[in-house]
């Protein structure tokens, strides 16, 4: 066997291709015993160390494992080049790539973990109202940073240190570059930290026609689904130096305001004197003026819009569907060219949207049928019908 390896030490080269290949198959095997040993791991020992039924397929899914098997074949060539003779510089090229492909796989593998805590999160009953995409974003942004910084200096021969004093000199440059994700690493944090929005949030943004729920929150932007199944996809630090409306708050109250208004011909407002206020027929009011007597309501005033107002009062507290806890206001603004606004404030007990129109509209339907009962006219600009019928 010596009188061979004479023999082939003669020629450098065949003892070089020699020692590389006897590396090679020295890398692969360890990749294949660690690969069995990682296998029967996954399959014995993961169960046994997590509850949830999908933390293995998560970590075969972001190619953990697989990350991990590249990194042993690396490993074994950085450390073992130094053994193979006559190659010269190529030892400490091949030495310092296989450092940078060590370093790569493992922080591939930190990356694929932090996609397994998300996978898991998202799986939760948690995250159907609050995300931490952002912080897994964050995350993987400093792990990339770090890998590149260490992947420099092992390429160069320095120290990370001297790698990230260098960074001032272009800091300039790195600030106009990464404006972007500085604001909105900044304004992500500030909005889940405060708890400012949520998954599942109704916001309205006009400036960025941004009007529905929240869908996902993440490092650079927030999507938004409008009303019309279309989706708006907002630049996070927009949400954090811009105006919006959230209605989160409202959901949870319990109860969502009617604010709303009709305009009264101020030439239908006249007085009423008592005879004319007992001979209204009318079912509704019959009940209201019957109230008013066995409570000994006095009228606030006479005039048929002050006896409108109080009957709408009436009527609103006695809706079944409004909140009686919350202002319940009825007013009249300021006189317009185009009438008295006579306008209603109140609050429902019912917060979904087609609930809530429901109601809305069945009270002013009622407004506005009961307004010729008291002799009042809704005023609205003049229509063809109007002029064809010359009613005017």
């Amino acid at each position: 066997m010596s009188k061979y390896y004479k023999y082939i030490t003669q020629f450098n080269y065949i003892e070089t291709i020699l020692w590389l290949f006897i590396l090679v198959i020295t890398s692969l095997l360890t990749k294949m015993i660690i690969n069995k040993f990682i296998s029967w791991f996954s399959k014995n020992k993961i169960i046994l160390i997590n509850d949830n039924k999908y933390y293995n397929k998560y970590l075969v899914q972001h190619n953990i494992y697989k990350n991990i098997l590249y990194a042993v074949p690396c490993f074994v060539i950085f450390m073992g080049i130094e053994f193979v003779p006559n190659i010269g510089i190529m030892s400490v090229i091949i030495s310092r790539i296989s450092h940078v492909f060590i370093w790569y796989y493992i922080f591939a593998a930190f990356l694929g973990i932090l996609n397994v805590f998300q996978d898991l999160y998202d799986s939760s009953a948690r995250a159907q109202t609050q995300s931490i995409k952002n912080y897994i974003q964050i995350a993987k942004l400093l792990l990339i940073i770090i890998c590149t910084i260490l992947s420099l200096s092992i390429l160069m021969d320095k120290s990370p240190l001297w790698m990230i004093s260098g960074l001032g000199a272009i800091s300039a440059v790195l600030l106009l570059v990464f404006k972007d994700t500085l604001l909105s690493l900044v304004a992500s944090t500030q909005l889940i930290t405060n708890d400012m929005l949520r998954i599942g949030d109704w916001i309205e943004m006009p400036q960025s026609n941004a009007d529905g729920f929240i869908k996902d929150i993440a490092l650079h932007t927030v999507k938004v689904q409008n009303w019309d199944n279309t989706i708006t996809n907002i630049p996070t630090y927009k949400l954090f130096s811009e105006t919006y409306r959230n209605y989160r708050n409202m959901f949870e109250s319990g109860g969502r305001r009617i604010k709303r208004h009709i305009k009264i011909d101020i030439n239908s407002i006249k007085c009423l004197d008592e005879n004319e206020i007992n001979s209204i027929n009318n079912e509704n009011f019959d009940i209201f003026l019957k109230f008013n007597i066995n409570n000994k309501i006095q009228f606030s005033s006479f005039t048929n819009i002050a006896i409108f107002r109080d009957y709408i009062i009436f009527y609103l507290k006695s809706h079944k569907e409004l909140r009686q806890d919350l202002p319940i206001i009825v007013r009249t603004l300021e006189p317009l060219s185009d009438g008295i606004p006579f306008e209603i404030y109140c609050f429902t007990s019912l917060t979904a949207w087609v609930e809530y129109e429901r109601i809305q509209c069945g009270i002013l339907d009622h407004m506005i049928t009961m307004l010729p009962v008291l002799s009042l006219r809704p005023y609205q600009s003049l229509s063809g019908y109007d002029l064809r019928n010359k009613i005017i």
